[in-house]
């Protein structure tokens, strides 16, 4: 049997194990999902409209429940009647530049389409659908057509190595690794549990405008995040931090820029350890959780 011949017994292996899995999430199946453990579909965030959506499954719409959503990590679950599908198993170990990878997703009308690639490379970054930064992602060369965000991305022998989650040129995406951390992170949204990222409330400028701010009023070069505007009620308005601050370092890490100060409170707890720069003193502050609990766990909450 040709090299060329046992691709094509694969990639037929592979819609008849793996296609069954694979759901159309929307009406008019503007996404895709896939069954990872029974009565539960992961997606894409950006798949969805609601508390509820439609779910082709097996040729057949049905209507599921959102039962769990992250727009910054761009992952969600919803609970349906999933039957007798089997759920997708995860290969378990991380991929590398040149393994054989397929793509798979719904087809509008019914059934799965299989692409076939490689990945290209490893620990790609693209911003979420509310800006923040998705870090970690495989880049793989198995072209995928609109709709496909959310499918699921395995290797020869149908086991998931990645959801294909963000399109990048003309018919490619970026996947989320399917490792122990997206695990989870979809049991977690699977129980409905809300993901909880510390935020300060506040609104910054760019980096680049901020220093030319700074300029114009004669004060010094500095790195660090310009806050132009301080929400009622939020945890830096409890810790003092003020309109006009430069916020230089949380939790004692050095914040240069937005994305820095979204890392920096990813892995940051209450009380925050907050260094701003107020005209030319640099003040330490301590941030402590806002009164509204809701407001620092709402998923989706931009982490600023």
């Amino acid at each position: 049997m040709t090299a060329l011949e046992e691709m094509e017994t694969a990639v037929a292996g592979i819609r008849d194990r793996v296609g069954g899995s694979v759901v159309g999430i929307g009406t008019r199946v503007r996404g895709s999902g896939f069954v990872f453990e029974p009565d539960r579909v992961a997606t894409n965030a950006h798949n969805l409209r609601g508390e509820r959506v439609t779910v082709h499954v097996g040729g057949e719409a049905r209507l599921g429940d959102v039962l769990g959503v992250d727009p910054d990590g761009d992952l969600a679950v919803v609970g349906i009647d999933t039957g007798t599908i089997v759920p997708l198993s995860p290969a378990g170990a991380p991929v590398a530049v040149g393994r054989a990878v397929l793509g798979v997703a719904a087809l509008p009308t019914g059934g799965a389409r299989v692409t076939v690639g490689f990945v290209s490379a490893v620990e790609r970054t693209f911003r979420g659908p509310r800006g923040r930064l998705v870090r970690g992602s495989i880049e793989h060369t198995a072209p995928l057509a609109q709709g496909s965000s959310g499918g699921p991305l395995v290797d020869l022998g149908g086991r998931l190595v990645g959801i294909n989650t963000n399109r990048i040129g003309d018919g490619f995406y970026l996947a989320l690794p399917a490792d122990e951390a997206l695990a989870g992170r979809l049991a977690a949204l699977a129980r409905g549990e809300v993901v909880r990222r510390p935020i300060l409330g506040v609104a910054v400028v760019p980096a680049h405008v901020a220093r030319r701010l700074r300029r114009s009023v004669g004060l010094p070069d500095r790195e660090g995040v310009l806050v132009r505007g301080v929400e009622e009620g939020s945890a830096a308005q409890r810790g003092g931090i003020r309109e006009g601050d430069l916020v230089v370092a949380v939790g004692g890490t050095p914040v240069a820029d937005p994305d820095d100060l979204h890392d920096a409170l990813a892995t940051a707890e209450f009380p925050l350890r907050v260094t701003v720069v107020r005209g030319v003193e640099e003040v330490l502050l301590s941030v402590d959780e806002p009164d509204r609990a809701d407001r620092g766990s709402r998923p989706g909450e931009a982490g600023r």
